[in-house]
């Protein structure tokens, strides 16, 4: 995927569900993925000819693990002149040696998350965005369903209001092949995820479950994604498509 493709897409995004309004400083997430990486390329993108001037900066939440080099990280925002800023934690050491958890995602996302929200604060952020994308979407609706016997997934825009801070996924339209294709062809600094309980998660089942409805019924994925648009599902009715936004322009 080129990046002309990438920005237009996050636009659509960005603009349907209106994301980003005059002045917003946005904290990006950064995890050294291929997701956030991608996410954070298409962002400083749409930086320089968004008609609503908006700012970043970038932040990764370091969870204690040793060799966990971010230098690669560190030199793409310098190019893509994005301020960046690592928050050193001690949550891999509290997770797994302390409290020595069997099923470490959740208390470690939440810690993690909690972290990300501070710094955001402390640099003057009133948003944060997440690097979901469209597989992400699709894979937490079956989540959703199989694990908790209910519809939902995660909505584009959430507004916390502990914090108050607004959180938004600008990549619900890119598909995880496109992002692997884009990491590919701009070879992105990916920094490997060091946590030990990586790719044994229900996330992980969830992805294979897609690829197999995907593989056995072709469109499969783009159809429960459509029903996700097309549904009542809260801040996802919020959509506002193009031409309903140049109806009312006019």
């Amino acid at each position: 995927m080129k990046l002309q493709k990438l920005m237009s897409l996050t636009r659509k995004a960005v603009d349907e569900f209106q994301m980003i309004q005059p002045g917003d400083k946005i904290a990006v997430g950064i995890s050294g993925g291929k997701d956030s990486l991608t996410m954070l390329y298409a962002l400083a993108g749409l930086r320089r000819f968004y008609p609503a001037p908006f700012s970043l900066e970038a932040i990764t939440v370091s969870l204690g693990y040793e060799g966990f080099d971010l230098t690669p990280v560190k030199e793409l925002c310098s190019e893509l002149e994005v301020p960046y800023s690592v928050v050193n934690t001690d949550i891999a050491q509290i997770i797994f040696e302390e409290r020595k958890e069997a099923n470490p995602c959740s208390l470690c996302a939440k810690m993690r998350k909690g972290a990300f929200n501070e710094k955001a604060k402390e640099l003057g952020c009133n948003k944060l965005a997440y690097a979901h994308h469209k597989d992400d979407v699709v894979e937490t609706l079956l989540m959703s369903l199989i694990l908790e016997g209910r519809i939902h997934t995660f909505s584009p825009v959430t507004y916390l209001d502990r914090m108050d801070l607004t959180l938004i996924r600008p990549l619900i339209y890119v598909d995880e092949a496109d992002v692997k294709g884009f990491q590919n062809k701009y070879r992105l600094p990916v920094v490997k995820n060091p946590c030990p309980a990586d790719g044994y998660t229900q996330r992980e089942y969830a992805k294979e479950l897609v690829a197999k409805l995907s593989h056995e019924h072709p469109g499969a994925k783009e159809r429960i994604f459509t029903a996700i648009l097309n549904g009542d599902l809260p801040s996802w009715k919020d959509r506002v498509p193009k031409k309903c936004r140049t109806k009312d322009a006019s």
